[in-house]
Order: structure tokens, then C-alpha cells, then sequence
């Protein structure tokens, strides 16, 4: 039977009781053993009623609350709780007083009850915890990273062109998606500056982008870089810009900054660490030309044309140095130039750059100084076939940052593992658009606390001899990850009952993939639960991990329909050296990544 499709809208589903508050509608509809039906319109003639299964906790969790309790008991208390997190959710550090607080909360939640009216849990209130990702979820969310490594140690979430709203060619350029990228935990945001007569504006260049400007950029920066991380914000600019305006940049960028603009006395010979740099602004562009050095030249080199004729600030610097010596106010007047674009260069903590020679050569290069070398996603998968160990060792001192090729018009993303393997720092995404790639970015980056910095394997950095080889096949089991999806629910909380199917409750499949390296990556599918909002699937799988370091959980939920394209129910993804071992509850987030209220998934992870 053909199903009728509604608008991909997250709406409450039917409300039954239209007297009631919206409040206490939502707190009666919480319940995950809450029972009723749905009525369903047949051809506009019959009514179809479809009863809502009641939700039971699975026969493991009754297994694990008896395993936990006394016999014959009904009821689990704090101390069985916190040997419960102990022993079976490898919560080690659980304190007596965190199961208290546990029961207190569950106990208030699912029977309004005040504090301390009651001790104990039984079943239900157990599997309720079970349930509730807030207070079980699958990963830690506090920083537990090392974070006095340099910063070439570790993934830094990275933004590209970071100003636009929607597509490269004609979207708006604004400071909300900067703000939104730092809510978000984004610690790299990039800017593409260009001069308008005596204005710095932000826009992707030689587009249709209409611009920001660069002052409303910074502003907004200052007052959201630290809303969702203490660790340092990294600003890239891709500078356009005259001498006169990159004086200008500088003083603007000191004055917004202030004390939180870091910038080093002398260049780096190694990055300093994220915990010494917590609530410091940093830029990282491309140093200016110096005046000294165009002077030095002599007048036939003068009038040639400069050798990178992409570089503007060089032959800025050589017009003004001809046009200079016709008067000593003119002369005073370009040494306050020089010394405003020395400014402008003094403020730059990550030198970046394109290779002199070539690429190979650069990351064989050894320099005192350390730099970034940015690279186009098509560069790097060139260079990774022949060089990948190359660039691992370029990475350990130096970072490597990785952007999206010119024809991704839309905003769209490539796959980030690639870089991520061969130890990219920053791998650039345009976070404005969503689809599976950002899906595997925002799971990189729920890691450490979310964060914004992910401390690399130990194959990324230690010595060369034991270095990652990213081209290696034969690699051995390092563990398993056994994965068991028991049950769904949410679904008719958070949208309406006719959502999915205007004739019946939902038919929904689970797919779980592994994506890392090559040799890691594996997909599995559940079966589909036929005519039900809490489908209970109760399956098992297992994934072989040669490199559980970089390797990704992803987790989509769809909705079976026989004559037309599956719907979409619901997606996550997570960093397996993260997941927390037990049952846990795993929450599902929108296409764009957008947490869903209520929807959820009982799950449990085992590492063997």
C-alpha cells in the first residue's frame, strides 16, 4: 500500500486533551510505559485504531535489577545502584552519593515526588534511568584529554568560511554562522578579507556573497568564543588586503582583543598547548611581505612585476616604495606604513603559507619554525597515495589543514577520515550545510567534553619508527566492539502521528555503521518493526577494530516504505573510544544535527 508523506516538520504529536497545559501534556506523554492509541483515517471512509504498545524493559534489565538486588526484592537501593554503575557500567568512581542523586531525580521525574520521599527504585524507575540520556548517557561529557600537548597533537574542529549563511556563489555573509559555529563548539573559524576604498569587508571573493563587516566579524567572535569551550579560538584569514588596511586589521583586531589576542614575541619552534592558552584568541594567516625586503631591491626589479602575482600586499609595497621617494614627508609617511603592516605581521601566532617548491618537498622540509600548510581535499587524497607517511611526520610539529575543493557550490563536505588518518589538525567543513560527512564531524567532536580538541592516537605522534602507516592493509584485532540495539522510543512524542505514514504507525529499521580506516569499516541493519512507535529489536552485532582510535559510530534510524524512499527517522554518531561500556541511552538528532527531545535509543556497548 502506497503511504502518504507529510512535510519533514518536528511537530508534538495529537493533543488529547486540549484543556491541558502544554507542560503538563508533555510531562503525562514522557513516560515510555505510557499506553493508548492512535486513530487512523482509511480512504476518508473507515478509522483504522492502532493500540500503542506498552513499552517493558528488556528481559536484560530485569536480568541486571535482579542480579543487583536482593532476592525477591522489588526495589534496587543507592548502594545497589552504585554497585550497579560499578560493576556492570564500569562507572568505577561512582560515589554513594551519586546514586542518591540518580534516584532522587528519577523518583521526582516519573512520580512528582519531593526530594527524598523515597530511597529505592523499582523495575520501571530503573529501566526509566536506563533511558534517560542525561543522566546515562553513551559517552563522558566532561574534558579528560590531555591537554598540555602542544597543539599539533591534537584534531582541532575547524570551520570553512565561516561567515556564509547558505551556498558559496549567492548566500548572505553574516556573523550568525560564526556565532552559531562557537555555540557549537567550532574552534576554527576562517575569514576571507577584502579591502572596500577605506572598509575591511568579509565575503567569499569574486562571488555574488553579499559582505559583513570585518568589525561586526570580530566582535562577535569575542563575545561567543568561549560560550561552549575554554580552549583557544584559532581565527585563519585569507587577506586581500593593502598595507594601509592590514594596519588597519591589526589595530582593529588588537583593540576588540585585547589581553585575549595571544600572539608570541618571537616565531614558535613549537606550538604552545591548549591548556596554557584556555580563553586566548590566536590568528593564523600569511605574513606580509616586509618593506625592507622590496627595497632592498634595486630598481629594475622594482619595475617588474612581482614573482607571485597572487600576492597583493608585494605589489602594493613595490608601488608605494616607487611612488615614496619624491619627498621625505612621503617617506615618513610609508615607514608608518611599514611599521603598521610589521604590526600586522607581529600579531600572527600560526604562520601559514604555500610551499615554495613543491608539495613533496614542503613536508619533507625541516625548518626551526613551526607553520601550517593548507591543502585542497583533492590535494591531499593525491599526495596521501604516494606520501602518506610524509605527511604524518609533517603533522607531529607542524599542522596541516585540509579544505573543501573549489566545486562544492552548495556548501556540501567530503569525508574527513582521510585527513584525520593522516593526521590533519584542522580539517575545514563548511558548517552551515549537513549530510552525512558534518554527521561524522559533529561525532568526532562530541569527544573530549565537546570540547573543540581531540588529542591524536599515540600512532600520530610518537617516533617515526613507530609511526601510523595510513596505506597499511594487514593490520592486526586490536579489540571488538559488540553493539546490542534493544529498543526506540520518542518518536510520537516528538512528531505527529501521521508523520511517517498517514495510514498506520511507522515501520522502523536501524542501520549501525563503523567508519575509520579502510579496514574498519563495516555497515549492519536491524529488521523492521512493523506498525509500532516503540519498535523493539533486540539485536546484536559485532565490529573487529584494527584502529579503535579513529573509529566513528554511526547510527541512523529509517522508516520502511515499500513504494518510496525510506523516511527519515532520526541519526548520531559517536567516537568509539569514547563510548561508555553498559546499557546506555543513545539520543537522536535531526538531519541537521539537532537534538530531538524525546527520541532515544536503549542500547549496550562491550568492548571485547
Amino acid at each position: 500500500m502506497k503511504k502518504s508523506k507529510k512535510s519533514q516538520k518536528g511537530v508534538t504529536s495529537n493533543d488529547k486533551n486540549k484543556g491541558m497545559g502544554k507542560e503538563k501534556e508533555r510531562e503525562k506523554k514522557s513516560s515510555s510505559l505510557e499506553s493508548g492509541s492512535y486513530n487512523y483515517k482509511m480512504f476518508s471512509f473507515f478509522n483504522r485504531k492502532f493500540k500503542i504498545n506498552e513499552v517493558e524493559p528488556p528481559s536484560d534489565v530485569n536480568k541486571a535489577f535482579s542480579l543487583f538486588t536482593d532476592e525477591g526484592s522489588t526495589h534496587m537501593t543507592a548502594e545497589q545502584l552504585r554497585r550497579f554503575m560499578s560493576v556492570h557500567q564500569c562507572e568505577v568512581s561512582t560515589r554513594l552519593e551519586d546514586a542518591q542523586n540518580i534516584i532522587e531525580q528519577v523518583v521526582n521525574r516519573r512520580h512528582h515526588i519531593t526530594k527524598f520521599a523515597r530511597h529505592t527504585l523499582n523495575v520501571e524507575d530503573f529501566f526509566h534511568f536506563l533511558l534517560s540520556d542525561d543522566l546515562n548517557g553513551p559517552i563522558r561529557t566532561q574534558v579528560h584529554h590531555d591537554m598540555s600537548a602542544p597543539l599539533s597533537h591534537y584534531f582541532i574542529y575547524t570551520g570553512h568560511n565561516s561567515y556564509l549563511t547558505g551556498n558559496q556563489l549567492s548566500s548572505d555573509c553574516s556573523e550568525v554562522p560564526i556565532i552559531k559555529a562557537l555555540q557549537n563548539g567550532v574552534r576554527v573559524i576562517e575569514l576571507d578579507l577584502w579591502p572596500s576604498k577605506d572598509e575591511i569587508l568579509v565575503l567569499h571573493g569574486r562571488t555574488l556573497t553579499t559582505p559583513v563587516s570585518f568589525i561586526q566579524c570580530l566582535t562577535s567572535i569575542k563575545e561567543y568564543a568561549f560560550v561552549s569551550s575554554p580552549y583557544p579560538v584559532i581565527i585563519t584569514l585569507e587577506d586581500h588586503l593593502t598595507p594601509e588596511l592590514q594596519a588597519k586589521a591589526a589595530d582593529m583586531i588588537t583593540q576588540t582583543f585585547e589581553t585575549m589576542l595571544y600572539y608570541p614575541e618571537s616565531d614558535l619552534t613549537e606550538f604552545p598547548s591548549p591548556e596554557s592558552l584556555k580563553y586566548r584568541i590566536m590568528i593564523s594567516t600569511k605574513p606580509p611581505k616586509e618593506y625592507l625586503e622590496v627595497r632592498s631591491k634595486d630598481a629594475s626589479e622594482d619595475e617588474s612585476s612581482p614573482k607571485d602575482d597572487s600576492d597583493a600586499v608585494s605589489r602594493n609595497l613595490l608601488c608605494y616604495s616607487n611612488s615614496s621617494s619624491e619627498s621625505d614627508q612621503e617617506d615618513e609617511d610609508f615607514k608608518s606604513l611599514q611599521a603598521g603592516v610589521s604590526g600586522y605581521k607581529r600579531l600572527i601566532t600560526i604562520h601559514a603559507g604555500k610551499p615554495k617548491g613543491s608539495l613533496k618537498t614542503a613536508l619533507k622540509e625541516v625548518t626551526d619554525q613551526v607553520r601550517r600548510l593548507s591543502l585542497s581535499e583533492h590535494q591531499l587524497e593525491k599526495l596521501a597515495g604516494s606520501h602518506g607517511l610524509d605527511i604524518v611526520r609533517f603533522t607531529q610539529r607542524n599542522i596541516l589543514r585540509v579544505y573543501p575543493k573549489g566545486t562544492r557550490f552548495t556548501s556540501s563536505n567530503y569525508k574527513p577520515t582521510i585527513g584525520w588518518m593522516h593526521g590533519a589538525q584542522m580539517v575545514a567543513f563548511n558548517m552551515q550545510g549537513y549530510g552525512k560527512s558534518l554527521w561524522l564531524m559533529h561525532g568526532m567532536f562530541r569527544a573530549n567534553g565537546g570540547c573543540g580538541y581531540v588529542i591524536k592516537p599515540d600512532s600520530l605522534t610518537r617516533s617515526a619508527d613507530k609511526l601510523f602507516d595510513p596505506k597499511a592493509t594487514l593490520l592486526p584485532v586490536q579489540k571488538t566492539l559488540k553493539v546490542k540495539i534493544y529498543m526506540g522510543d520518542g518518536w510520537r512524542l516528538d512528531f505527529k502521528h501521521t508523520h511517517f505514514d498517514a495510514y498506520s504507525p511507522p515501520d522502523f529499521y536501524t542501520k549501525i555503521f563503523i567508519v575509520g580506516v579502510p579496514a574498519d569499516e563495516a555497515k549492519k541493519k536491524t529488521k523492521i518493526i512493523e506498525d509500532d512507535w516503540c519498535p523493539v529489536w533486540d539485536e546484536e552485532f559485532s565490529f573487529p577494530l584494527t584502529v579503535p582510535e579513529l573509529a566513528l559510530l554511526r547510527i541512523e534510524v529509517r522508516e520502511y516504505d515499500i513504494s518510496e524512499k525510506d523516511d527519515f527517522g532520526g541519526q548520531t554518531c559517536l567516537p568509539v573510544p569514547e563510548l561508555r561500556t553498559g546499557f546506555r541511552s543513545v539520543p537522536l538528532h535531526d538531519k541537521k544535527g539537532v537534538k530531538h527531545k524525546n527520541v532515544r535509543l536503549l542500547m549496550r556497548f562491550e568492548f571485547v
